[in-house]
């Protein structure tokens, strides 16, 4: 018998009788009602998940399949008293793979499908020299050309049209009867090449992304009766009431009972500084509770809630096929009637069969499909040896394309760090000096990051911590403290007003924050402080302005004063910002920019980015990004550097330039060629020189991006 535990990783699956070949995968988790398998599979065969999905579909006892092919894992879901729908499953899985054969599709068993051309190949060069039977040979040829014929009848019967395997299929019967059994092998064997270095330009990602859901908080405690029980996360229940200590992550959306903390929601918005939250306010699952203890009603718990919704939005996300386009596919589709119709006319018009043949072998596809993957390859290859961590052939092509770019503020464009960037004083008060040392001795041992800000300034400046006396702190207000006998309150304009305070300063700007400080109840001064752009943010947004002439958009969950003043200083256009955003309008305002037709990159690095990574066309973040953002990012700057930015879309756009070169090495030579055949009529032999010449040449302009010296990035 089969049986479920909830939870468990991996299970002993049931015998499988042996398939053509057999499917990896294993079993995520499981609930009754819901099963979810990691199929790696998935995430490299486009027509393979579409099987499955279907026969899946066709299940009585199943309600709904989801699959996440960028995560290469699949949900279902079922109903649960069901329970000998189970077995099957894992059958399933393996029976998607049964009609490998009949579609044009990736080669996983590649290099089988290469073996046996690359043999054919070397038999027809062996009878160039010895006397092998023809027979013998004919037959490898006749062997390796069947999986053509099955995808060319497929797509006859199937699809009603001719494809790039009807064109091979006629060169290769064409090509053999007229004796020269080399070319067509060598035909075959290119195009295997190609086809298996384009499987290779496919999405490569970790294997975290199994279930995101489980970064949203392992546990929580929940009150029973006076009595805190700690349990998994994934088991609290909308009315529970849930408490939550000081460093911990709150687990569920819901109102707060009792207590008042200060919350940082930089994960979840995008907010830079940490909010105050009392009784009667929401607080959201996945933000971090810094300071204060509270208990909260828990409303909407796991998928349900605010950070679970991103994750939904990601599994939601349309889900592309990663390889790079098929150009070879796309110019056959176009080119294979005319080339009929034209050998038709020259077969009418000079009754010789052999110049209507050498219209139809010669062959534009073989240099499109063994250079332009090769060329991606090598491209892919070149930006890893730059920190750029490019992970599929599409993205790469869409990087070239892109003409839109949005960026998240913070911890994108600015570093996501508190630092003070100044003292001001009053006149005739205390010196700067004296301000800082009684502030940070207020300051010192808090966990607010302002204090901590503070703390770090007061070293860098070399100021003395002077001990503390009797003090009390106020969440989200400010401190009061006795230092050295002497009365000093740090804290928001707000903590000022309460303690009597006027507070009157010439702020030097209204956008950077500021943490005021009184002594013996008289105002002495500020304290400047500002989450500071990146060194390198207002140069790479002058560069993608400037040379690659993008429109740049600043899109942040931080409140519109501070989006304001980045992109002002950065030079982005006031009316490409957007402030406050949650994930789900990010993911909108990408969709919206999606339908005026612009081609979009996104660069973000949380949470809260993840919904809008997964909508763009290109999704940028970076090596220390959060799990959830690096998982759906096509492009990861593992240097945490936005300068690698340009570098990403320099070997995007030149290897574009590469593969326009490519298409015309491969076309100018074979349209020449076919002038000939079509008018004076040119031997089938020069026909397969030309093409093969082509491909070759090709071939190796593709390799020139490994070529490059690794040039310094100009600044």
């Amino acid at each position: 018998m089969y049986t479920i535990t909830s939870g468990a990783k991996q299970k002993v699956v049931p015998h499988i009788p042996n398939t053509t070949f057999k499917v990896n995968y294993q079993i995520v988790h499981a609930i009754p009602g819901r099963i979810r398998f990691r199929v790696p599979l998935l995430a490299l065969d486009q027509s393979y998940a579409l099987r499955l999905e279907n026969l899946l579909n066709n299940e009585t006892h199943v309600t709904k399949v989801r699959i996440n092919r960028n995560a290469g894992s699949i949900a279902i879901h079922y109903r649960p008293t069901q329970n000998n729908l189970i077995p099957s499953l894992p059958q399933l899985i393996q029976d998607a793979t049964c009609s490998l054969a009949i579609e044009h599709h990736h080669h996983h068993h590649g290099e089988d499908g290469f073996k046996v051309p690359a043999f054919a190949t070397l038999m027809a060069l062996l009878k160039l020299a010895f006397p092998i039977p023809t027979a013998l040979v004919a037959s490898t040829v006749a062997v390796a050309a069947l999986p053509v014929f099955k995808r060319a009848m497929a797509s006859i019967t199937h699809q009603r049209k001719l494809n790039i395997d009807c064109l091979d299929f006629l060169a290769i019967v064409l090509t053999s009867f007229q004796g020269n059994l080399l070319a067509p092998a060598l035909l075959m064997t290119l195009h295997e090449v190609g086809d298996t270095i384009r499987e290779r330009t496919a999405k490569v990602s970790d294997e975290g992304t199994s279930d995101l859901l489980e970064s949203l908080g392992s546990f929580a405690w929940v009150e029973v009766n006076g009595e805190k029980l700690r349990v998994l996360a994934t088991s609290v229940q909308p009315g529970d009431k849930v408490v939550v200590y000081p460093g911990e992550q709150i687990p569920v959306d819901g109102k707060i009972l009792s207590g008042e903390a200060l919350i940082d929601q930089q994960k979840l918005t995008g907010e830079s500084m940490p909010v105050v939250r009392s009784v009667g306010e929401y607080v959201y699952a996945s933000t971090l509770v810094r300071e204060g203890t509270i208990s909260i009603n828990a409303e909407r718990v796991g998928s349900d809630t605010r950070a679970g919704a991103s994750i939904r939005l990601i599994q939601q996300a349309p889900v592309y096929d990663t390889r790079m386009v098929n150009h070879a596919a796309q110019i056959a589709d176009k080119t294979i009637v005319p080339a009929l119709i034209l050998a038709g006319i020259v077969f009418a018009a000079t009754r010789n069969p052999v110049r209507a043949a050498s219209i139809l072998t010669l062959d534009f596809m073989t240099g499109i499909r063994v250079s332009l993957p090769t060329c991606y390859l090598a491209a892919l290859k070149h930006a890893t040896r730059h920190g750029v961590l490019i992970r599929s052939g599409r993205a790469l092509e869409k990087l070239a394309q892109v003409d839109t770019l949005v960026f998240d503020k913070t911890g994108t464009l600015t570093q996501g760090n508190i630092e003070v960037i100044g003292i001001e004083t009053v006149p005739n008060g205390i010196s700067p000096q004296r301000l800082l040392e009684l502030a940070a001795a207020a300051e010192q041992r808090l966990t607010h990051p302002v204090a901590q800000a503070i703390m770090r300034y007061a070293t860098q400046q070399d100021v003395r911590i002077l001990p503390r006396g009797k003090w009390n702190y106020e969440i989200g207000l400010g401190v009061e403290a006795f230092i050295e006998h002497t009365h000093v309150l740090v804290g928001s304009a707000r903590w000022m007003e309460r303690n009597d305070i006027n507070v009157s300063v010439n702020s030097s700007s209204i956008y950077d924050s500021r943490m005021y400080v009184a002594v013996n109840g008289e105002f002495q001064g500020a304290i400047v402080y500002t989450d500071p752009l990146r060194l390198e943010s207002s140069e790479v947004i002058r560069k993608l302005q400037d040379k690659y002439g993008m429109s740049v958009h600043l899109l942040t969950g931080d409140n519109k004063h501070r989006a304001i003043a980045v992109a002002s200083n950065l030079g982005i256009p006031l009316q490409n910002v957007y402030a406050e955003a949650f994930p789900e309008q990010k993911a909108e305002i990408i969709r919206n920019l999606h339908s005026q037709g612009k081609t979009v990159a996104f660069t973000g690095d949380g949470i809260n980015d993840s919904a809008a990574l997964a909508y763009a066309d290109v999704s940028i973040s970076f090596g220390n990004a959060s799990q959830v953002a690096r998982e759906t990012a096509d492009v990861v700057l593992m240097e945490n550097n936005l300068e690698n930015l340009l570098e990403a879309i320099a070997i995007a756009q030149e290897t574009k330039q590469v593969i326009n070169q490519n298409i015309g090495l491969a076309v100018i030579p074979n349209l020449a060629a076919l002038g000939l055949a079509a008018t004076v009529g040119i031997h089938p032999l020069v026909a397969t020189t030309v093409h093969n010449g082509s491909a070759i040449a090709a071939g190796l302009n593709g390799l020139r991006p490994l070529m490059h010296k690794d040039r310094a990035v100009v600044m």
